[in-house]
């Protein structure tokens, strides 16, 4: 399962944002380093697709795609050189495939910390740009020596060297305009800023109506970023209160009171979700709708793949049709009599909101 890790300044909302995700019980109290392990969880990605085409094929059982969520303990100006949780902390963010910032902007005299999201941001980005540049500059080390004798490392070689160009101004790599080529070698190196970012703006529930200016403001501070930043706000105490009402219902009247609609959270996971380049199949039956997740770009063995190996190894066809489209007409059976799912081979690539069945022999 892909995961995200929620990084940010200490007392900037992480835990309570981590406890909204995935109904977890991790400790949120301010002050700082009340997270020193990170807490995991998992937190469902909400798709209205999937509740339709459940609802049409009444199936009994329905099931959403899932992303794991990954707490890491608030990081502090001097976490590159072990100030706070240090390199324990900056290990945690190694091991998630896309970070999301937790950006403070309100004030409160019982919480201590900036109030200001992009004081937030310059501390978390020059932190994780210089523990960067010190991973860089002990490989380009190694690979300059290696180069003299093997040519086979002088791509990764180049890589690093751009890489260290825009650390070494304390840019962080997904600012830096690199090229998918130079990502791809950098991506052995499991470096901090190489990976894409979602910043949650986090605001008091008497500052609602000013989430697009705080948005806008800080997605300006990104302008160089090209698509691998999203910026969202949210009030994350709100969103917190409301995910732990168990009535959907309850839940809904209380977002809708305070003008939230379904609540930023939704938006936010689905935000992250496509972050990562990933996209939704789904599989749909009287027994079963489900939603499966592949990356943008997968063909159909490798869809099925993500159901069993068996199926990508015994792979024949894939019979597929959009979900929209299945939906207008009614039934999985109705759309095949009318000749409305199609059969397709090996190369197919994937669409988001596929409805598949696969044929396969092993």
């Amino acid at each position: 399962m892909e995961r995200f890790g929620l990084v940010g300044l200490p007392n900037a909302g992480k835990s309570s944002l981590y406890n909204a995700l995935t109904g977890g019980g991790a400790l949120a109290a301010p002050y700082a380093f009340a997270t020193k392990d990170p807490n995991i969880g998992v937190a469902r990605v909400p798709d209205d697709r999937l509740d339709r085409l459940a609802e049409m094929s009444a199936s009994k059982k329905v099931i959403h795609a899932a992303v794991e969520v990954v707490d890491i303990g608030g990081l502090v100006e001097g976490a590159s050189t072990g100030e706070g949780l240090g390199n324990r902390f900056l290990a945690n963010i190694r091991e998630v495939d896309a970070i999301v910032f937790v950006l403070r902007a309100f004030a409160d005299d019982d919480v201590p910390g900036p109030s200001d999201p992009l004081e937030h941001l310059r501390v978390v980005e020059i932190e994780l740009a210089l523990a960067d540049l010190e991973t860089v500059e002990k490989r380009l080390g190694t690979l300059e020596r290696q180069a003299k004798l093997d040519a086979t490392v002088r791509d990764d070689l180049e890589a690093l060297r751009v890489a260290h160009s825009s650390l070494a101004d304390g840019r962080p790599l997904y600012r830096a305009g690199l090229n998918d080529e130079v990502r791809d070698a950098l991506t052995p190196y499991f470096l901090l800023t190489n990976r894409r970012v979602l910043a949650v703006v986090n605001v008091s529930e008497n500052e609602l109506d000013q989430i697009p200016e705080l948005e806008a403001r800080v997605a300006a501070e990104f302008n160089d970023a090209g698509g691998n930043v999203e910026v969202i706000g949210l009030c994350v105490q709100l969103e917190a209160e409301a995910a732990a009402i168990e009535d959907p219902a309850e839940r809904s009247e209380m977002l809708e009171g305070f003008g939230l609609g379904e609540g930023a959270l939704f938006r936010m996971v689905r935000s992250a979700y496509h972050l990562l380049g990933l996209r939704t199949f789904f599989t749909t039956g009287d027994k079963e709708s489900r939603a499966w997740t592949f990356y943008e770009g997968s063909n159909a063995p490798q869809c099925a793949g993500r159901i069993h190996t068996d199926f990508q190894r015994g792979f024949i066809r894939a019979e597929t049709i959009a979900w929209d489209e299945l939906l207008e007409i009614g039934s999985w059976n109705k759309a095949r009599e009318l000749g409305k799912v199609r059969s397709e081979g090996k190369d197919y690539i994937a669409r988001d909101g596929d409805v598949m069945e696969f044929r396969f022999n092993v």
